[in-house]
């Protein structure tokens, strides 16, 4: 009732599990169906051991076969939906997670970040500051965590002459971690939720990303480049982000490669500049501007 007394055109759904009600709505009042995926949910699922993926992944097919138009957050999502669930390429396109800015972060809006989280945390100016985060719960992000404690900081604290941190921000770290402080004379700082995370996307020189399962586009990667963070991620930790777009800003080294990873992140350039056509590609406004143009030729 709603959709018709308002006379509304088209019905978005974010991620398939409304799928059967949005398909009901559509067979009863003619309303176009509009499903934006953020991940191909069953394989996200699958990489985590859940037996019941694939009858998720046949829901899914469902919902995106009986949709007039769908939006997927990165080409490879978009490719495999094609081939795979069998749909029609002209009624898919990529609308990728987006940045709120359309260019980086001032030098002094930088500088400024540097100081609140360098005084917060008691760093020396001269340390290299490197970020994680993520809600900790999540167990690819608990899996990178226990590769940053176990495999990549080993690396980093026998590497002569490279002085830095690690901050580990994000909630709901497991209790039998102790707050992470048997690390802390390991060059690691546990600063746990933090109400604004943006001060440290500003003001730390390079993210770690050594996520390699979970599936989709890591946001917080996003935020990273958009922030104007150096990057060292794993291949798989990086799907979604055209390393075009991100030049010498981002670093991939092989899954599991932690040699290669540990040496990145001593080697990556910190001084240059996220190039524009990262924005070109990831600002919200342009993004909008492509998403409007799909919805107004459904």
């Amino acid at each position: 009732r709603i959709l018709k007394t308002n006379e509304i055109t088209h019905l978005i759904i974010e991620h398939p599990y409304y799928g059967w009600l949005a398909v009901w709505l559509k067979w009863f009042t003619g309303v176009r169906l509009i499903v934006h995926s953020h991940n191909i949910e069953a394989l996200r699922f699958k990489s985590v051991n859940k037996w019941w993926w694939g009858i998720l992944w046949n829901y899914e097919r469902f919902t995106h076969r009986h949709a007039d138009l769908n939006f997927f957050i990165h080409d490879d999502d978009r490719n495999y939906a094609i081939e795979r669930f069998k749909l029609n390429p002209g009624k898919c396109i990529t609308i990728t997670y987006g940045f709120e800015h359309p260019a980086p972060p001032t030098p002094d809006e930088k500088a400024a970040s540097r100081r609140i989280i360098t005084q917060a945390h008691g760093i020396n100016e001269t340390e290299k500051i490197l970020l994680f985060n993520g809600t900790l719960s999540y167990k690819p992000n608990l899996d990178a965590l226990n590769i940053i404690l176990e495999k990549i900081n080993p690396l980093l604290l026998v590497a002569e002459g490279f002085r830095y941190k690690i901050i580990i921000c994000g909630s709901k770290l497991p209790a039998e971690y102790n707050g992470l402080s048997p690390y802390q004379n390991k060059n690691i700082i546990y600063a746990g939720f933090v109400p604004d995370i943006n001060p440290y996307f500003k003001g730390a020189d390079i993210f770690l990303n050594p996520v390699i399962d979970g599936g989709g586009i890591k946001t917080k990667l996003v935020e990273a480049l958009g922030y104007g963070l150096s990057v060292v991620s794993t291949q798989s930790g990086a799907t979604g982000i055209p390393p075009t777009v991100a030049g010498d800003k981002m670093k991939l080294v092989n899954n599991s490669d932690w040699d290669s990873f540990a040496a990145s992140v001593m080697a990556i350039n910190t001084a240059s500049q996220t190039p524009m056509d990262f924005y070109n590609h990831f600002y919200w406004g342009k993004i909008a501007e492509r998403a409007a143009e799909a919805i107004s030729k459904t």
